[in-house]
């Protein structure tokens, strides 16, 4: 029961940072907005519905990033990560309540950028949504991982990016695939076994990665 309070502490304290801030959620939107807006005036006309949903996927790709950057950087200001990392408390439960914030900020976002892309473009079915809900989990969960990895680097900007996209390859693989057939479970089914996998990776060795 520890483990679960630590971690809804730590989730709170994420969310109430940026109800209090507003500093990643609407640059978000923002960004969000205006990749769809270029591609809405870059693409051709005649351009298909399954070349539009690739796009989708790039651009909440890239919206992702901006939370993911911007994860730790309330404890770096504030030289509170080693604080946390020395608390009485499973250091596993800091990867997980910042994943869970940061899935928070990604379906909010979605929920303006689904429609607004429908809008824009085509229709969004089912199965993108659904492979929304799998993909937003790995984006997450992974991206926070190597957030905490790059956080502590110079370079951490440019660390973080260069890290989270080729592992994020295969969720754009999975995405798009399930966006664009006609049978979508085995690509809803790869997104599934790729959280698995990579959640339990990454609570295993999270520990690991913050107390270096």
């Amino acid at each position: 029961m520890n483990y679960v309070a630590d971690i809804r502490a730590l989730t709170r304290k994420d969310l109430l940072l940026e109800v209090r801030a507003r500093d990643t959620l609407p640059a978000m939107l923002v960004f969000v907005v205006a990749i769809f807006v270029v591609f809405h005036f870059a693409l051709p006309a005649h351009s298909s519905a399954l070349a539009a949903r690739g796009l989708l996927w790039v651009a909440i790709m890239f919206t992702a990033l901006l939370a993911l950057g911007r994860a730790f950087v309330p404890e770096r200001e504030q030289r509170v990560l080693d604080a946390l990392v020395l608390a009485p408390s499973d250091r596993s439960a800091i990867w997980i309540a910042k994943t869970l914030a940061t899935l928070a900020f990604l379906v909010a976002v979605e929920i303006v950028a689904v429609p607004l892309f429908a809008l824009f473009f085509h229709g969004v079915d089912g199965a993108t949504i659904a492979a929304f809900a799998l993909a937003d989990i790995g984006i997450c969960g992974v991206g926070t991982f190597v957030g905490a990895m790059a956080v502590a680097t110079r370079a951490r900007d440019l660390l973080l990016p260069l890290l989270f996209l080729p592992l994020a390859i295969p969720i754009v693989i999975g995405g798009v695939g399930a966006s664009v057939v006609s049978a979508p479970g085995r690509y809803l089914a790869f997104l599934a076994l790729y959280d698995l996998l990579f959640a339990v990776v990454c609570w295993a060795a999270f520990e690991y990665v913050v107390t270096e």
